[in-house]
């Protein structure tokens, strides 16, 4: 779908500077990513805003990635008045409260081990395929980690730009 077909696209590619930069701050809160998102605006189509996000995610430094993770709250503790952390940890809403204890203290070792949150692609995830996630993950090497969480914060770039960019729904008149 190109822009002139989606609205939302065509919005985006048409918004301020500053508006577009708050936005996309809210998808990633990497300045670099946030920066070349910026720079090769306007987008034909989703598609190539989505490679645009991909390339941008794999050329972001230890200290880029740091910065996008520090944007995302733990698992199992979704920011107060955020619907996008909310919403994308729906799978632990209603987890046990064994398990969101069980996270908890995995988020604490997992952070103790790699000096940062633990980060995953919530959406559509259990609250169980989390914890599973959470405990093989922390057997891995920091190096292993890095490109584990270049992944996942890939995947949520996608999903967050995609609802940025969606088509706004057709108003009654």
């Amino acid at each position: 779908m190109t822009a002139l077909e989606n609205p939302g696209l065509a919005r985006f590619n048409a918004s301020e500077d500053g508006a577009a930069q708050t936005a996309l701050h809210e998808v990633c809160a990497s300045a670099a990513w946030v920066g070349a998102i910026l720079a090769r605006r306007p987008y034909a189509d989703v598609e190539s805003l989505m490679r645009t996000s991909d390339t941008a995610t794999a050329e972001l430094t230890a200290q880029d990635l740091a910065e996008a993770m520090a944007g995302h709250p733990p698992i199992g503790r979704p920011r107060p008045g955020d619907p996008t952390s909310s919403r994308e940890q729906r799978g632990m809403a209603g987890a046990s409260e064994e398990l969101k204890a069980e996270m908890l203290e995995l988020n604490l070792a997992y952070q103790e081990r790699f000096g940062h949150v633990f980060l995953i692609c919530a959406t559509g995830r259990t609250g169980e395929q989390m914890r599973d996630a959470a405990r093989e993950r922390i057997g891995n090497t920091p190096e292993q980690e890095r490109e584990t969480v270049r992944t996942e914060l890939g995947r949520i770039n996608r999903i967050r730009l995609a609802r940025l960019v969606e088509p706004a729904e057709e108003e009654d008149a």
